[in-house]
């Protein structure tokens, strides 16, 4: 804390300098100018494969687009220091607009704050200050949207809907940031052409990692809102009507217990309400942004991930794993330990150890992350992972199996009817609970709604 305050009486202005956009033949490049006054200048851009027949002249939808995605970016670089003022010199921002975004970097820094001790005040944790204006006037007219783009992670949840929409006869492309194997298999894994992929390129500015190697302030920022904006430039870019994206309700759940703080604040439907509002009403590209997966939980969606089968030998969650080329399972970290649960009443012990290259139930050095994802720690772990009921549901299968099938108790199971934590008479009960869980509170469109409803009726 006493380093927050310190850091921003010393810093007092971030500044969102500008941004430009520069065309060529076949691409489109996004170059973004942010400063801490007095201490350090970044220059993060973009790469977005262009299509043909388009152009950027004179397009105020496209102006629009590239500096909202600077603002989804200004927030890491900004976390250095906390600066209390940031000053936008480009663009144009109402009141109206000001406040969402003051809404979505307070809750989806909950974590940073969490984590750096910093009491944060949702109103003057940071006064945004727009002095800037659009270059452009007018949008420009564009052909009618069709299709649909899904952002691909290299993970279960998005090899889900992809392969539901696909075989359901949706046009589909696919999204990505940044180039990864788990990726270009998973499209390749749905039967689609290689040209299908849509990847942009992410230049971070390097130059941060250097100030938080000298104390500045960092931690998680809602990186997935850069995923949101990227994807709506790429979707227009490509005539492009949905963004589906694989977000699920037990995104939902709060990371740490009793308090707003949330690892998956972008991912929530707090966020997909927000971001589907702003681009009604501040973007006006006609793209409709929704998740296709909110209705269900993370143990749903392992349930019917498991069914296609050319999935799981291709698939990557693992954040420390996506960091080594090619993309792996590191096997040593809670989201790691997190997908083994929740696929293990699914699959053997043995299917398991082949996904992960070891056998995650037996690891002793799991076991503080399996004490917190089974909800007897005041936190969750810090990563994408399901919420604690799914979890506990999910191992209750497991062990249920074994005593039904015969086998080794792995360590972790042990250690959980050790802790009494095992009830038997209400995991058959919880089961059916889950399984026919399909949650209302979502954006689904009804053609899409009524694709996953059929897909659940017959896996479920």
């Amino acid at each position: 804390m006493d380093k927050y305050n310190k850091f921003r009486q010393d810093f007092p202005v971030f500044t969102y300098k500008n941004y430009t956009i520069e065309e060529t033949a076949d691409t489109i490049k996004i170059g973004y100018y942010f400063s801490v006054d007095g201490l350090a200048e970044f220059a993060p851009s973009w790469i977005f494969p262009k299509p043909a027949d388009f152009t950027v002249d004179n397009d105020l939808t496209l102006e629009r687009l590239a500096f909202s995605l600077g603002m989804a970016e200004a927030v890491s670089y900004w976390k250095a220091t906390c600066s209390p003022v940031m000053r936008v010199e480009c663009g144009e921002l109402s009141t109206e607009q000001i406040q969402w975004w003051k809404k979505l970097y307070y809750l989806g820094l909950g974590e940073f704050f969490y984590i750096n001790g910093i009491t944060a005040d949702v109103e003057s944790f940071v006064d945004i200050q727009s002095h800037g204006k659009f270059r452009c006037t007018s949008a420009a007219e564009r052909a009618p949207l069709t299709g649909c783009l899904v952002p691909i992670g290299g993970g279960k949840d998005s090899a889900l809907t992809l392969e539901t929409l696909t075989q359901a006869g949706m046009k589909c492309r696919c999204y990505a940031i940044n180039s990864r194997k788990s990726i270009s298999e998973t499209v390749r894994a749905a039967g689609l052409e290689e040209n299908a992929l849509i990847t942009a390129k992410r230049n971070f500015d390097r130059s941060l990692v250097e100030l938080n190697k000298q104390g500045y302030l960092n931690g998680h920022t809602p990186f997935s809102s850069v995923v949101a904006f990227s994807a709506e430039i790429t979707a227009y870019l490509n005539g492009l009507k949905y963004i589906v994206l694989s977000n699920e309700d037990s995104a939902n759940e709060s990371t740490v217990a009793g308090q707003d703080v949330n690892h998956q604040y972008s991912k929530s439907f707090e966020f997909e309400q927000d971001f589907h509002s702003y681009e009604e009403k501040h973007l006006g590209t006609g793209i409709y942004y929704f998740s296709f997966l909110r209705p269900l939980s993370e143990f749903q969606i392992a349930k019917m991930f498991v069914s296609h089968k050319k999935y799981p030998p291709v698939f990557r969650s693992c954040n420390l794993g996506s960091k080594v080329s090619p993309d792996i399972w590191c096997g040593d970290c809670p989201k790691c330990l997190f997908v083994a649960l929740i696929l293990s009443p699914f699959l053997s012990p043995v299917e398991l150890s082949d996904i992960f290259g070891k056998d995650m139930l037996n690891d002793v050095n799991m076991e503080n992350y399996f004490i917190e994802l089974i909800g007897k720690s005041e936190h969750k772990p810090f990563e994408c992972v399901g919420s604690i009921d799914e979890v506990n549901l999910a191992v209750s299968l497991a062990i249920e199996k074994i005593l039904k099938n015969g086998g080794d108790m792995p360590y972790l199971f042990r250690t959980y009817i050790d802790m009494g934590m095992y009830q038997p008479e209400l995991t058959e009960e919880k089961n059916r609970e889950y399984c026919g869980k399909y949650s209302e509170i979502n954006l689904l469109p009804d053609d899409f709604a009524a694709i996953l409803k059929k897909e659940m009726e017959r896996l479920l």
